[in-house]
């Protein structure tokens, strides 16, 4: 399996052009929460179990793989949107799952004109796990930001053979 920073450096790739990075910003949170409020139109459970939360569980394990500091802020942010889902559903005249839809299309030709833009194909193309990681890469690009450590600390190196 990749190493956290293995799958961000490599996500990072073609996604260099600050026009694209843009459309990211805007389009991937939308296209998440387009998919959740999908999954939470469907008529399964409640609102505590159903296939929006359930999903969100599996991403959110998936993330505790790579990182359990970014799971956490995963965790965080999921717990938002899915209140937001939630909000729009009581609120929504239409059928959420019609919403959903136009979010969602609305979210890709962001990402699309980004990759235009930016003159490389989405990740995706090359490994469907990339669908996970450019959530993570802007969750990434936070904790950069305001200095919030991803990965624990190492431990101290080993000291070298024959060195005391």
């Amino acid at each position: 399996m990749k190493t956290l920073q293995q799958w961000l450096d490599e996500y990072s790739a073609s996604h260099r052009n600050p026009r694209n990075k843009l459309t990211h910003w805007i389009g991937i949170p939308l296209i998440v929460f387009a998919v959740w409020c999908a999954l939470k139109a469907m008529p399964l459970g409640n609102d505590l179990i159903n296939p929006a939360t359930a999903s969100i569980a599996i991403f959110v394990g998936y993330y505790l793989l790579l990182s359990w500091r970014l799971a956490v802020g995963m965790a965080l942010l999921s717990a938002l949107f899915y209140a937001g889902v939630l909000a729009l559903r009581d609120l929504s005249g239409a059928s959420l799952i019609w919403v959903a839809a136009a979010i969602f299309v609305l979210g890709w030709v962001l990402q699309f004109i980004g990759h235009h833009i930016e003159g490389a194909k989405p990740s995706f193309f090359k490994d469907l796990q990339f669908l996970l990681i450019g959530p993570l890469w802007l969750l990434a690009d936070l904790y950069r930001r305001f200095d919030i450590p991803m990965l624990p600390v190492s431990a101290a190196p080993a000291v070298a053979e024959g060195k005391r």
